[in-house]
């Protein structure tokens, strides 16, 4: 066990089973006792690979998926995931198949909105993403910044957001634009050979992928984004 197979037999399970596993069934898959893949489960989430419960070595949260429900879901075919936010969404729509529906709500309070996958193509392009938390903060507390970083219908309605929710207003983006960057930011995470990108190849693909300005910024301080 090492932190890619025990990533990418996370990630698959998800996939399959629309939960996480458990730290017994983890133990199982890799004939190790539970000390062993608690253990396992704990470098992983140094590395940025997984966030455990707090009280706990279960997962909560294997980007893109989360193991308590969330503002958006994520459906394919008999399947049903949730999605820690939008970017994550768009990366499990992807992993899922690249044919889904994303439901969730304008801003996390306001109207219903589905947003559709066929076949690797965004259908429903009339929708922004805000990134509320710069990147460089973004695991000072992972949880929340997944939590706000929500789809709006245009960057007025982002605005209004922040001002009556008192969150400061981030980075606004296309969300077409995300599904791209999202296709290549989650595209191997599902692979045997999973390796957490650096803080410089996360830098590079915002760079590729026309994500700039301060809320992209990061610094060579830790090895792992």
């Amino acid at each position: 066990m090492n932190n890619s197979s025990l990533h990418e037999t996370i990630v698959s399970f998800f996939i399959k089973n629309q939960r996480p596993p458990t730290v017994k069934e983890i133990a199982t898959h890799f004939q190790c006792n539970e000390a062993e893949a608690r253990s396992g489960l704990r470098d992983l989430a140094e590395y940025h690979g997984v966030v455990l419960h707090p009280n706990s070595d279960e997962i909560w949260v294997a980007h893109p998926f989360s193991a308590a429900p969330t503002t958006c879901v994520v459906k394919s075919g008999a399947c049903t995931w949730w999605g820690n936010c939008a970017w994550c969404s768009l990366g499990l729509a992807h992993l899922a198949g690249g044919t889904a529906t994303i439901e969730t709500r304008i801003g996390g309070v306001g109207d219903h909105a589905t947003i559709r996958i066929e076949n690797g193509k965004l259908m429903d392009t009339d929708y922004v993403v805000h990134f509320p938390i710069p990147m460089r903060k973004a695991w000072d507390n992972v949880i929340y910044t997944c939590s706000i970083m929500l789809i709006f219908r245009d960057e007025a309605q982002v605005d209004e957001w922040c001002e009556s929710r008192g969150i400061p207003k981030g980075d606004v983006r296309p969300i077409e634009q995300i599904w791209t960057f999202a296709t290549e930011w989650y595209g191997r995470h599902a692979d045997v050979d999973w390796k957490k990108w650096s803080v410089r190849e996360a830098a590079e693909m915002f760079q590729r992928h026309g994500l700039t300005g301060p809320i992209w910024t990061l610094t060579e301080e830790s090895e792992r984004f």
